[in-house]
Formats: C-alpha cells, sequence, structure tokens
C-alpha cells in the first residue's frame, strides 16, 4: 500500500513565537553558559524607604531656604557688597531727580554722593534696616550703558508713567533687557497722586491692564511721597534674587573710583587703579580682566583700602547742625596709602597670557614631493595645451606648419590679442566716463519741490541710502520668490565661475570633511578637542576648588596694567567702568556660533557678511556674521538674509565665551542710532560647524520625448556640458535625472528623467561649496546717538493704554 504524500495545498502553520516571554529553558540555550547578573539588594542600592524619602526631600527643601535667606542676608549687609539698584525710566515724564530726592531722606540714613564720571548714583545707608544701597543711573538715551549696567546689577527698578506706563523708547529699552536677560525687578509708579481723586483708580485699573502683558503677577508700588520711598526700600530688601548665568560663575565690579597713573616711558598707556566690591566669584590676581567695550587686560596686584561705605560708621556730630543724616561728597581720588593692604601681587609664571591668537607658520603646512607619474603627466599636460590649432593646406607635415603665421602676423599669441583688446576696452570706456562728467559739468540738475515743506523733507533723505536699501529689498524678495537660484554668466564659463563649488548625491547625508580647503584665517584661531567637556570641567572647577584672592563683597583696588588713556577718557565721558574676569582659554579667538531670530520690530533686510553690533554675555563688539540654518545635520546651508519666520545660526569669529550667554544683534543706522535687529542665545564655539552655500544654476525643457528631453540655457558651450555631466538634475515639479551628452556647440544638451516631463516644467542643477565668516572682529563699538522718540517710534508700536 502507498503511503500518503501531501500535495502542494497542504495547509503550513506558522510556527509559535514566543517573542520577550521566553521560557527559562530557551533563555539558557540563547545564553549558551553565561550567567546573569544578580539583583543587588535594596541596601547595597541605597533605596530608602518611604519615611526616608520624606525626610531627605524636607533636608533638601530646608537647604534651599537656609541658602536663599543666606543670599539674602549677605547682599547689602555689612559683611556683603552694598545692593546695586539700576533706576530706569520708561517715560519722558519720569523726574529722575525727583525720584533720587525722595529715596535720599533724612529719617532713613547717611547718603554719600558720588559724582565720578558723569553718572549719577548715591550710596544709602540705613542701619535701621541693616542695609546699605547703591543706586545708579545711565545716561538718558544711552542704551549700551543701560545693558552693560544691567548685566552687573542686583535689582532694576523701573519708573512707569501712570497714564501711558512706558513710551516707544521705554518699550524698545524694555525689548533689549528682556533678550538680555533681567535680574530681579521691582515696579513703581511716579506721579499718580497728581492726577484727581477720581482719575486715580481707573488709571491704576488700566496701568495694571498694560502693565500685564510685559510683567505678569507683578505688584505696582507707588513713589510720590517719602513712606513710600520707605515701603520701596523694604521691598528692595526683602526679594528673592533671580540670577543671570553668565555673571554667577564670573567675578564682577562696578567701579567707585578710578584713577589713571601714566608710564614713565609713554604718556599714552599706564596703570588704571579701580576701586568697588567684588561681587560673584573670588577674584584672583593671576586672571585676566575684561573692560566692557575696550578688551582684556593683565592686573599687577590688588590692594585693599578701608571700605569707605561702613554700615555703622564712626559720626562725627557737626556744630551747626543735629540731623542724623549726613551728605558727603566723596572724591574720585582718596589719599589712603596709610591703610592700604595688598593683597595680592600677579606672579609672571602663574598668570594668564593675553594671547589672543596663533601665529602661524607657512612651513607647517603638508608639503609632499611629487611622484615620477604625476611628473609625466604635469608634462603631457603642458604638451596638448601647447598646441595650436591652425588651418593648413592639405598634406602638410607638423615640421612645416610651425612656420606657417596666423593672419594677425608673427607674434599674434591668444594672450597679447586679448591684453590689447583689453587695454582698448579700458581706453574707450574711461573716454566715456570723462566725456560723461563734462557733460555732467555743463549741466545743471535742480530739484522743484511742490512746497517748502517738501524741500526740507528731501534735504534730510539720503538718495544714496535710499537706493542701497532698494536694492537689498529688491534682492530679498528674489531669494524669497527663486531660492538660490542663479543666472548661468554668459562671458565667463560656467567651470571656471563655479569652479569651487561641487555636487551632491544627497545634502544630508553625503560626505564632507570638515578639515578640507580650510581658509588662512583657520590657522590663527583656537580649537577645543572636545568644547563639551571642557567647559564641564572649568565649571566643576568653579564650584569645588578653593580660589586665592578677594573674596566677594571686599572692597578693593584693581591695579589693571597696559591701559590705554583712551580708556579713561571714554569713561569720564559718563559712561560706566564695569569689569569682568575672564575664565580660562576665554581671551582666545575661535569660531562663534549663536542662534538668534529676528526681532520683530525691524523688518529692514539684512544681508549675511553685513557688520553688525553683537551683544554676546558681557563682551560687546562688531563683526559680519554668516547665517545658516539651525539644524542637528552636519551640514547646515547658508542663508544669504536673516528670515524673520525661523530662527537661524550666525557664525563670526570672537572671542572663546563658555554657555550659556544672552546674545543681542544692533545694526547700525545711516543717523548713527544703533536699532536692534535680533536676538538669541550662545549656541557653541566650534570651527568645525560646516556652512554651505548652494547655488542653483536653471535651465528649460526645448523638445520633450516621454522621459528624455533637450534642454537649454543652462549652459551656453559644450565643455561646460561635459564638466558638468556628473551632477544629478532636478525639477521644481519633482523629477530627478541626469545628462547623457550635449548636442552642439550652444550649451544643448539631451537629458534622461524618472518620469515623463512637463513642458512648464523648470530643470535645476544644485551647487555647493562651503563658506567661511570674515575676519572683521573689533572689540571696539563706536557711540550711538541717544534715543530720539521720532525715529523709535517708526519701528516700535506706542503702548495703547486703553
Amino acid at each position: 500500500m502507498a503511503a500518503h504524500r501531501s500535495g502542494p495545498l497542504k495547509q503550513q502553520n506558522k510556527a509559535h513565537k514566543g517573542g520577550r516571554h521566553r521560557g527559562r529553558g530557551s533563555a539558557q540555550r540563547d545564553g549558551k553558559g553565561r550567567l546573569a547578573l544578580k539583583v543587588l539588594s535594596r541596601k547595597v542600592r541605597k533605596e530608602l524607604s518611604r519615611v526616608d524619602q520624606r525626610h531627605r526631600a524636607s533636608q533638601l527643601r530646608k537647604q534651599k531656604k537656609e541658602a536663599v535667606l543666606a543670599e539674602k542676608r549677605q547682599l547689602g549687609s555689612k559683611d556683603g557688597p552694598p545692593h546695586q539698584v539700576l533706576v530706569v525710566p520708561l517715560h519722558d515724564r519720569i523726574s529722575l531727580p525727583e525720584a533720587f530726592r525722595l529715596l535720599q531722606d533724612k529719617d532713613t540714613g547717611t547718603v554719600h554722593l558720588n559724582e565720578w564720571g558723569s553718572t549719577h548714583s548715591f550710596v544709602l545707608l540705613c542701619p535701621r534696616l541693616k542695609h546699605r544701597w547703591y543706586f545708579t543711573s545711565a545716561r538718558p538715551g544711552d542704551l549700551h550703558a543701560v545693558l552693560d549696567m544691567a548685566k552687573v546689577a542686583d535689582t532694576i527698578l523701573f519708573l512707569l508713567d501712570p497714564l501711558e506706563g512706558w513710551d516707544s523708547t521705554g518699550d524698545y529699552c524694555l525689548s533689549c533687557l528682556f533678550a538680555q536677560g533681567l535680574p530681579t525687578y521691582t515696579l513703581a509708579v511716579q506721579g499718580i497722586s497728581d492726577l484727581p481723586p477720581r482719575k486715580q483708580i481707573d488709571a491704576r485699573k488700566k496701568l495694571n491692564k498694560a502693565v500685564e502683558k510685559r510683567f505678569p503677577d507683578d505688584k505696582l508700588l507707588l513713589l510720590d511721597t517719602q513712606q513710600e520711598a520707605q515701603m520701596l526700600l523694604r521691598q528692595l530688601a526683602n526679594q528673592k534674587q533671580r540670577h543671570l548665568a553668565f555673571r554667577d560663575r564670573r567675578a564682577y565690579m562696578f567701579a567707585h573710583a578710578a584713577d589713571f597713573v601714566p608710564s614713565e616711558e609713554n604718556n599714552l598707556v599706564g596703570t588704571l587703579k579701580i576701586s568697588g566690591y567684588i561681587r560673584g566669584q573670588t577674584l584672583n590676581v593671576n586672571s585676566l580682566l575684561h573692560i566692557i567695550g575696550q578688551g582684556d587686560f593683565q592686573m599687577k596686584q590688588i590692594d585693599a583700602p578701608i571700605d569707605p561705605f561702613l554700615l555703622n560708621p564712626r559720626v562725627v556730630k557737626s556744630q551747626d547742625s543735629g540731623a542724623a543724616m549726613e551728605i558727603c561728597a566723596v572724591d574720585t581720588v582718596v589719599d589712603m596709602e596709610e591703610d592700604l593692604k595688598v593683597l595680592m601681587k600677579a606672579d609672571p609664571e602663574r598668570q594668564e597670557s593675553l594671547q589672543t591668537e596663533v601665529i602661524p607658520d607657512p612651513m607647517e603646512r603638508e608639503q609632499t614631493w611629487p611622484t615620477e607619474e604625476e611628473l609625466n603627466e604635469a608634462n603631457d599636460c603642458l604638451k596638448e595645451s601647447s598646441k595650436v590649432v591652425k588651418k593648413v593646406p592639405k598634406g602638410t607635415s607638423s615640421y612645416q606648419a610651425e612656420w606657417i603665421l596666423d593672419e594677425d602676423g608673427e607674434s599674434g599669441g591668444e594672450d597679447e590679442y586679448d591684453d590689447t583688446e583689453h587695454e582698448d576696452f579700458i581706453e574707450e570706456e574711461s573716454q566715456n566716463e570723462s566725456s560723461e562728467k563734462e557733460e555732467e559739468e555743463e549741466c545743471e540738475t535742480m530739484t522743484i519741490g511742490e512746497s517748502v515743506h517738501d524741500d526740507l523733507y528731501d534735504e534730510n533723505v539720503d538718495e544714496e541710502a535710499e537706493e542701497k536699501m532698494l536694492e537689498k529689498y529688491k534682492q530679498e524678495r528674489l531669494q524669497e520668490m527663486f531660492p538660490d537660484e542663479v543666472d548661468t554668466p554668459r562671458d565667463v564659463a560656467a567651470r571656471i565661475r563655479f569652479q569651487k563649488y561641487r555636487g551632491l548625491k544627497s545634502f544630508r547625508t553625503s560626505p564632507w570633511d570638515p578639515k578640507e580647503n580650510l581658509p588662512q584665517d583657520y590657522a590663527r584661531i583656537f580649537q577645543f578637542q572636545n568644547f563639551t567637556n571642557t567647559r564641564k570641567r572649568i565649571f566643576k572647577e568653579i564650584e569645588e576648588k578653593e580660589v586665592e584672592g578677594a573674596e566677594v563683597g571686599w572692597y578693593v583696588t584693581l591695579h589693571v596694567s597696559e591701559v590705554p588713556v583712551s580708556v579713561v577718557e571714554y569713561f569720564k565721558r559718563g559712561a560706566p567702568l564695569i569689569v569682568f574676569s575672564l575664565l580660562p582659554h576665554e581671551q582666545k579667538m575661535s569660531v562663534l556660533n549663536m542662534v538668534v531670530s529676528r526681532h520683530p520690530g525691524n523688518t529692514e533686510p539684512v544681508k549675511a557678511k553685513e557688520e553688525l553690533i553683537f551683544h554676546c554675555g558681557f563682551r560687546r563688539f562688531r563683526a559680519s556674521p554668516l547665517f545658516s540654518q539651525h539644524t542637528a545635520a552636519d551640514k547646515h546651508k547658508f542663508q544669504r538674509f536673516l528670515t524673520a519666520d525661523v530662527a537661524l545660526v550666525a557664525t563670526v569669529y570672537g572671542p572663546i565665551t563658555f554657555p550659556p550667554a544672552s546674545v543681542l544683534l544692533f545694526k547700525q543706522n545711516s543717523n548713527g542710532m544703533h536699532s536692534l535687529i535680533a536676538t538669541g542665545h550662545l549656541l557653541s564655539v566650534d570651527p568645525d560647524r560646516m556652512v554651505i552655500k548652494r547655488v542653483v544654476l536653471s535651465g528649460h525643457p526645448f523638445k520633450i520625448f516621454t522621459k528624455m528631453a533637450v534642454v537649454r540655457y543652462m549652459f551656453f558651450n559644450r565643455e561646460d556640458v561635459l564638466w558638468f555631466k556628473p551632477v544629478e538634475l532636478r525639477t521644481k515639479w519633482g523629477r530627478r535625472g541626469h545628462i547623457k551628452e550635449p548636442l552642439g556647440t550652444h550649451g544643448h544638451m539631451k537629458c534622461s528623467f524618472d518620469g515623463k516631463l512637463k513642458s512648464q516644467d523648470t530643470v535645476l542643477m544644485n551647487l555647493y561649496k562651503r563658506v567661511f565668516p570674515k575676519w572683521t572682529y573689533d572689540p571696539y563699538v563706536p557711540e550711538p546717538v541717544p534715543w530720539m522718540k521720532s525715529e523709535i517710534s517708526s519701528t516700535v508700536p506706542e503702548v495703547d493704554m486703553e
């Protein structure tokens, strides 16, 4: 009897898949004798019970509360630095002298006026509250001074108008301060008592409603009487302090007094003695100092004079008055040599160097001697390039052809012909220009206005600036409509014009070596092997390592060496003198990458490589940035304009700064004012971040045969078609293809695509090259023209209080 055989239609059941829930036997078989890790017990893993977890959480809360209270008690106390308050009026109707008069109360404490430079400030000592304040204010209309003083202020006191709150200038100032980072702040209203009693309640309601947009959940205090000033001082003393990350890890100082001692060799350079209170971190004499707006310097020594603003001084009673308050003027230079104590002197071996750049050695480049094969190839190329094609009679030998002259004569070289033609063209052009100048001299142009008002308006208009701005608007519009598209030049071969560009199969995945074809400026900068690890190590040393030097809260005098006399003159004109200590490597130059977003108050087009003013952390400098997309890939597409809809990355050469740090971008207008164009933060210090510029060449289909097409107007000669033949093509409607062969000598080419081409489609070719920023770093920023309400109101909208 024959055995049954299953046919082709026999049912085949799937094998059972256990998935993750395997049995013990299968796990042992797959393990092949390997043993699993033993589970640690609760005691070894240090797991806490619920009672211990609650106890630990309560201990952590208690420690945080104690730290906050200790910080409050130290700030403004006898052992800590004075509580520095920056007073910022946000409206033209605010009276700053009246506010200072109310705060200088004879019943509150002792007042010391300080008129060093032109910054109006005073120190208020209040033994009853066991607190001392240092009130400062910037020059009216000086935006950079306000931003610099806000970097070191413990509290900012905003003074508001009872009817409008703030005007356009105040709104512009608030935008800059919010972008930079606000410390602790307080809102006070001045002049509400001058309104009729019926209107005071309505004014406060409207003001609270308007303030909620920028300051939610913040109370408004009044500043019209002495009692309200005392309540304001109590509020300032008891507020919880907000921290700015970039200053908490560095020592910084706001100068109370300064003295310049010129050197014996050169009167233009000398030693600057800066007196003030140390804040932030302990200051070591061997570290470097950065004077905001002036550059980096070294210190000679640190002195410890007597604190001129003691909380409980020995009061000498005057004969003519029995008042408890004394108002005295503090001179900038006080002769206290008897009481001076030298804390530290700089050690030349341990002192940080001022070297900012690497001195490049041209002999350190890679040098390889060419091989024999390369030399033979070079000789063959020279022989081929030296061959000249001539029209000769039939049967002429190569030796006879050498003696046949060209039609132009015996010298007849192509280079000489081009040079003479070029010289003739220059002579003709110069003759045309001279004739045009003579015609312009003979004729005069006059503009006849319709009215006197129009004439006055036209006198203030800069026609050249208007033409440049119009051209920028056109370029930005073309970039939006046709991104990265460029017309192929007809006077220069495309293979020469785009010889630095290359084609990529995929912009995202194609390889690109970051060390390839670097510019000469990259030999001058410093680069970290691992920037993130270096930053973590330095920050950890700040928290754990004890540094010798001037402690926080001490009143010291810093001897800064090799300071130009122009620095002192600049600060005597009214700018605040602010000093920051530098972390290791922060004086060295590298490539900074910053994430920035366009400020909504400015709509003018900003082109790449245009000079801008940067506020990066505690630094201020000028540079010309590149803009690129903010992506997570290894290559980032170059952007020709700073767009308003997305965040971009600005890349510049600049001194190393460890993030976090805020970034503000300003642009200097033709009238001298600085307008805010973008805000953001520091991303990284990375020279290997590749910014790739894309160029798109476009052509049009001339004849279409299903998947084949003849394309023209992309190139204009046969050699260019052969040169760019390996590069992939694409169309605006999503087709992809490549060049098959050139047709004729006028740039027509046969192309093959992955689908049928439409007649209205456009054929595109993407070419890429890496771009680098320009070395235009300048630490000296020119003084801006003070704010004018008429100028700012054109870009910043007024606040609607209704």
